[in-house]
């Protein structure tokens, strides 16, 4: 009989490509995939990989099986989802992702009340971006995603995935104290022309962002530091390093020598949960999505 673990690797070896990406995404080691590997191997009689290069490929052997652990899997997904429904019981593990400010200024809430309510559910919580966390959720990797998009740049679920809204988080320009237009109440983002801008890092969602929104404003962007983390860019901003655009949600007090001020037109990012059209019926995702949202009253403007 097959092992469904084995199926699970060959599966996320040809899903990502090679068994660094597989054990990746699998949340294990590279030489614990080899080993389910050979072991299906094994079993099956079977060559399921050669060497390519430097990485490896799938034989046709491996592909036919590939394609039938697909249908497999997901089956048994299915399988638990309405196992779970009938006995009505937020059980099981799940596997939710969340982007950093998200995973920092939400999360915690709600998986705390996640498990105060449901002491025999297992969590895991996964830091992503939000394009990696859409194709994980696809691919059955996680169960739910914490999402961000902009409203001006809306961000394209892929079908069989359900979302719900959360709220809507805004986002303000950071400035150096001694900035001549950090006192103001609120400036239009025009009047930033000229400006030093720190963002994250090219390919991350929040980087095409503010490109995108500072060439709408007719405002050609010099980017001079990039960071990922809004700490650091803070920090830069605070020693004259640059100006940045930062979401309220997770952003905490603003360290010395920083202001905050509302810029019009007002940046507003969507958040909100997705999760497999499948998998819907399971209490546990019912149940995390009413943590997010609880964990959510009173963050930016609920939608």
């Amino acid at each position: 009989m097959l092992d469904l673990n084995r199926l699970k690797a060959l599966h996320a070896v040809a899903v990502y490509g090679s068994v660094g990406a597989a054990a990746e995404a699998l949340m294990v080691t590279p030489s614990a995939v080899s080993q389910q590997l050979a072991k299906l191997e094994r079993e099956t009689g079977a060559t399921l990989l050669e060497r390519s290069g430097r990485g490896v490929r799938l034989t046709d052997a491996a592909g036919l099986l590939a394609d039938h652990a697909e249908r497999i899997l997901a089956l048994v997904e299915t399988a638990e989802a309405d196992f779970e429904a009938l006995r009505g019981e937020v059980v099981g593990r799940l596997g939710i992702g969340a982007f950093p400010t998200a995973a920092r200024g939400l999360l915690p809430q709600a998986l705390a009340r996640l498990r105060e309510r449901h002491p025999d559910l297992s969590l895991r919580l996964y830091e992503r971006e939000p394009e990696r966390m859409l194709r994980e959720v696809s691919r059955g990797e996680l169960d739910l995603a914490v999402i961000q998009d902009w409203t001006n740049r809306p961000l394209a679920v892929p079908d069989g995935l359900s979302r719900a809204a959360l709220f809507d988080d805004i986002a303000d320009v950071v400035l150096p104290a001694g900035h001549p237009l950090a006192g103001r109440a609120e400036i239009e983002l025009s009047e930033l022309s000229g400006e030093r801008w720190i963002s994250g890092s090219p390919g991350t969602v929040c980087h095409d962002w503010l490109v995108y929104t500072l060439r709408a404003a007719e405002l050609e962007p010099e980017i001079t530091c990039m960071a990922d983390e809004y700490p650091t860019q803070l920090a830069l901003t605070a020693v004259g390093q640059g100006c940045a655009i930062v979401p309220r949600l997770g952003r905490d007090l603003l360290p010395p020598g920083v202001r905050a001020v509302p810029i019009r037109p007002r940046p507003i990012r969507r958040i909100y949960a997705v999760w497999r059209s499948d998998a819907a019926r399971r209490p546990a995702i019912r149940a995390a999505v009413e943590a997010l949202r609880s964990a959510s009253e009173g963050l930016g403007a609920v939608v």
